[in-house]
């Protein structure tokens, strides 16, 4: 017997048992569970996206502030010759 076969009879096996009672609410309690994941997902999605517009903003502000892309004046003037 080869290993897909012995895969086989050990399913044959398994299904020819008798099946295990299925609550009467597991549907119901299934739904509740399903939409509590997908309140759950839908508002850590939220966070997520209000985190990132809140770091957005807060760079643009500092950028604004700091303006990181023009030349920093120079600490002292450059000698005066020639007058």
């Amino acid at each position: 017997m080869n290993r897909h076969e012995h895969k086989e009879e050990e399913v044959r096996r398994m299904l020819e048992g008798s099946h295990p009672h299925v609550p009467g609410d597991l549907a119901a309690r299934a739904t509740a569970r399903g939409v509590r994941l997908l309140h759950r997902d839908r508002a850590m999605r939220r966070f997520w996206w209000t985190l990132l517009t809140l770091a957005v903003f807060a760079f643009v502000v500092w950028a604004s502030m700091v303006r990181p892309w023009e030349v920093p004046p120079a600490g002292t003037t450059p000698p005066l010759e020639g007058f």
